[in-house]
């Protein structure tokens, strides 16, 4: 009997127009992804290349040269977070874990009997201990390229961005500033997508480990 993997359940299927090219600097994607957000575009239709660990772990991304690997579908993207944005998410993160400790200590000690004073207390300083704690394991997992020592290798293989556009006027404008920007190997193509359930965030994640990866209600 063959096992259904993952890769079996197609999610949605596309054929896009997209802008695609190759930096070779974290810093100068980020401009040139900026300057297209400044330009009108949408950030829904901006992606960007995975880590190198996943690149490996679903291609021999090294055997590929990086303009061609910018062609094949099966290439993991990733949706576009700037610093901002990961800051942001780091300090909400934070924020609600700290948020929800402290609920949960003022509402163990409101039932023990401690007067509101000190449930007052102890559930602030406790709430904003755990938020302060939370936020470097936050950061290891939303940046972990960084903190693991692949941006580096991401940048000498090349760091890569598809642009999806819709007409000539914004296919014009996005090569010009990917350009502009230091972009190499900039073009356009036409790109059937397809997404599978590796494509989904979490997509490792298996809440009861004793659960194969076979697809159940079959005969």
């Amino acid at each position: 009997m063959t096992t259904a993997t993952s890769t079996d359940t197609i999610l949605d299927h596309d054929r896009s127009r997209e802008v695609t090219g190759v930096f070779h600097s974290r810093r100068t994607l980020d401009d040139a992804v900026q300057d297209l957000l400044l330009s009108g575009f949408d950030r829904s239709d901006i992606d960007v290349s995975a880590s190198p660990d996943e690149l490996q772990r679903r291609l021999n991304y090294v055997a590929i040269p990086p303009s061609d690997l910018a062609d094949l579908p099966t290439t993991p993207r990733q949706p576009f977070f700037g610093d901002d944005d990961l800051l942001g998410a780091e300090a909400v993160a934070s924020g609600v874990l700290g948020c929800i400790t402290a609920v949960g200590v003022a509402a163990f000690l409101a039932l023990k009997g401690y007067d509101a004073l000190a449930v007052a207390m102890w559930s602030i300083l406790i709430g904003t201990v755990t938020g302060v704690m939370m936020i470097w394991p936050i950061y290891r997992l939303l940046r972990r390229e960084k903190v693991r020592g692949l941006e580096p290798i991401a940048e000498w293989f090349g760091l890569l961005i598809w642009v999806r556009v819709r007409d000539p006027e914004k296919e014009a404008l996005a090569q010009e500033i990917l350009v502009r920007h230091g972009g190499h190997a900039v073009h356009v193509h036409e790109i059937d997508l397809i997404k599978t359930p590796e494509d989904l965030p979490l997509h490792s994640l298996r809440p009861d480990p004793w659960l194969s990866d076979e697809r159940l209600g079959r005969p």
